[in-house]
């Protein structure tokens, strides 16, 4: 056994109540949790770090996160290096999906952690999303961000197989349908001229075309819709991050269950970050991808401010008593969102300004179900009427205030110290792609695939925001 090796909880006490034990020749220390003997494996083999997180699956996306738990995500500290070549803080999707593309980038032969403050993932967007993939934006760069999505989840073999298993997301290609009004329907139809003209199989239909394909929709008031024929639909959100994580792993990429307090620097370069319960840790690249809970946080210990807040999002769950089938994830013209999800379904809105304060409390506001949600699934789908609402969960986005847009790439002063931030409800479906262009900035300080450029922390400086127009 190594006995340079400090066996610590997060609070940096160490652990009582367990024993140190070896297992197939790794060092492990075992807690027992309420029964339960959690083994925290250490050393630096590139499994030794790894910990069963296979949840059973669920039917609705509140329970998978709650099986994914295991006692084993108590706080603890592998045998961590003092120094590593990438520290990625935030452990979501964008944060699991940089480690994995820089891991299999081969530009980047370096060491990689990546710093999660919570992974059971309680209220993560990463792991309570609706779960869609759409090319439907109106920014070519979204739509572009979009396609590659979609293609991700295509080629799982390629991008996330471990040993010849290649993971089940749930990829359900249903289709996204976004009404439209009169008056919303010239920009609409911009937009989808841009989509299809960069390869997104999206197409108008009218009222009578989406009453004959959807026959319990009602399209009084609406001008018609745009239906994806295919390559839009939605996964389970917390599998996807399930799987970048295990993938990340059996490339070498080490996970600590930490929080990041600050980054320090030297002159233009950022040196190490500082973790509440590990200690300082070196480094030669910092990528911030801490999301709500902490990304403006990290940029402001550098003195990089960034309009990014935390602000609480609900999904509600429901049953209807007449059966109407599987639907696309559809979006209202008054941003109502709602999709099949088993025998039931999930629906969302982003509340009005004035019920949409800063915060990370974590209490469900049901009557935004009841007052605002309810009346608008009804106004379109008739049998809604008639429903039961069965459960709900929050998370919090981390809502750009500037413009709802991503911000990402290095920061003004600092030229390894990279943002990944402000995805204001799109870090999921942008996961893929956004992980990809991060390890291309930091192995070639340059965008090979898609030119992200336009999304970079100049327009924080300029003002300038990029809006998405009748897209969401």
């Amino acid at each position: 056994m190594r006995t340079d090796v400090p066996l610590s909880t997060t609070s940096g006490e160490r652990p009582t109540g367990g024993k140190v034990v070896n297992i197939e020749n790794r060092t492990c220390l075992v807690l027992g949790c309420g029964g339960h003997g959690g083994a925290i494996l250490l050393g630096r083999n590139r499994d030794c770090n790894a910990r069963s997180e296979r949840g059973g699956i669920a039917s609705n996306h509140e329970s998978r996160v709650r099986r994914g738990r295991t006692s084993s995500d108590t706080g603890y500290h592998p045998c961590m290096n003092t120094r590593y070549d990438a520290v990625i803080v935030g452990g979501g999707v964008t944060g699991c999906s940089t480690a994995l593309f820089l891991a299999r980038e081969p530009g980047f032969d370096g060491s990689i952690l990546v710093v999660e403050r919570d992974p059971t993932y309680e209220h993560a967007p990463s792991a309570k999303a609706t779960g869609g993939f759409r090319q439907q934006f109106s920014t070519p760069e979204n739509i572009h961000i979009g396609l590659f999505g979609v293609h991700f989840l295509k080629h799982l073999d390629e991008y996330l197989s471990v040993d010849g298993e290649t993971p089940d997301v749930g990829f359900r290609e249903n289709g996204y349908l976004l009404l439209a009004t009169e008056s919303m329907l010239p920009a609409m139809l911009e937009n989808n001229a841009v989509q299809r003209e960069l390869g997104a199989d999206v197409h108008f239909r009218d009222t009578g075309e989406l009453r004959a394909r959807f026959p319990w929709l009602d399209t009084d008031g609406v001008a018609g819709g745009f239906l994806s024929d295919s390559n839009e639909g939605y996964i389970d959100p917390y599998s996807l991050v399930q799987a970048y994580r295990r993938k990340a792993r059996s490339l070498g990429v080490e996970f600590v269950h930490d929080e990041a307090v600050s980054v320090q620097s030297d002159g233009s370069r950022v040196t190490g970050v500082t973790l509440a319960g590990a200690g300082r840790v070196a480094c030669g690249v910092v990528v911030n991808a801490a999301g709500a809970y902490g990304a403006s946080e990290i940029c402001a210990s550098l003195g990089v401010e960034i309009p990014v807040e935390s602000r609480k999002r609900f999904t509600f769950v429901f049953e209807c008593r007449e059966p109407i089938g599987p639907t696309p994830l559809t979006i209202t013209e008054v941003g109502v969102a709602f999709r099949s999800e088993g025998k039931g379904f999930i629906s969302n809105v982003s509340p009005p300004p004035e019920r949409d304060p800063v915060t990370r409390d974590t209490e469900i506001e049901y009557e935004l179900f009841e007052e605002l949600i309810w009346p608008a699934l009804a106004a379109r789908v008739p049998a809604f009427e008639a429903i039961k609402q069965t459960g709900a969960w929050c998370c919090h986005y981390d809502y750009n205030s500037l413009d709802e847009n991503l911000i990402i790439g290095s920061t003004p002063g600092y030229e390894n110290f990279y943002i990944a931030v402000g995805f204001s409800g799109h870090g999921l479906q942008q996961s893929p792609a956004v992980g990809r262009a991060l390890s291309e900035l930091i192995a070639f300080n340059e965008y090979r695939s898609i030119d992200l450029a336009r999304f970079g922390y100049e327009r924080v400086l300029t003002g300038e925001a990029i809006r998405e127009v009748n897209c969401y």
